[in-house]
């Protein structure tokens, strides 16, 4: 466990209030019909759980253990069967087809291999089982902004606990074997990663 670990942590509980104000509406739109035995990966320090319904079986993924505590307080009285684990999203060490649902927001951007992460989390879903996800993701290449988000590349990596602010999501998404991949675009206002994709992926 690394203090940078500890202090990401911290401060991504000071952030949870500007997140429910940037993704609340579309977390509800997203999350409001979610059942069965949801694996939620990364979920940091739970910023997710007060959008989904009682009675899921969910398993949340969270390498970061300074998380872990953040995630009991919001599950704490909740109607919901959970078990936190480390396994990271690359290597989930769950059965395959054993997830209803997968939920992803703001994570996709920092896990080592897009698309071996990608490739895992399809196996783990049952059939026509769904890839819900938030994230943020390269501007257009011949914008100032992907220049902007390649050349701070290295210094938010290592800010940011991994994340790479030119990643081309949508682009991975869309090529990594799911029977139907469909996503919005929008704009947040944030600096270096404004750019946003919503959407579901289905196994």
């Amino acid at each position: 466990m690394s203090l940078s670990q500890k202090l990401f942590a911290h401060g991504l509980a000071l952030g949870d209030r500007v997140q429910h104000r940037l993704y609340g509406a579309r977390k509800r739109a997203l999350f409001a019909d979610v059942e069965g035995t949801v694996v939620e990966i990364g979920p940091g320090t739970g910023v997710n759980l007060p959008y989904f319904p009682e009675g899921l079986r969910w398993i949340g993924l969270e390498p970061n253990p300074h998380m872990h505590p953040f995630l009991r307080t919001q599950l704490a009285g909740r109607g919901i069967d959970a078990d936190v684990r480390t396994a990271p999203a690359q290597d989930t060490e769950l059965p395959s087809n054993s997830a209803d649902v997968v939920i992803s927001t703001l994570v996709l951007c920092s896990v080592p291999d897009l698309g071996e992460t990608l490739a895992e989390l399809r196996r783990v879903l049952r059939p026509g089982g769904r890839l819900l996800f938030i994230e943020h993701m390269a501007a257009p290449r011949d914008t100032w902004l992907y220049t902007l988000q390649r050349g701070i590349r290295p210094v938010w990596k290592r800010l940011a606990d991994g994340c790479h602010p030119d990643r081309e999501t949508g682009a991975v998404l869309e090529a990594a074997g799911f029977s139907a991949v469909t996503y919005e675009s929008f704009e947040t206002g944030l600096p270096v990663v404004s750019p946003h994709i919503m959407g579901t992926a289905v196994a």
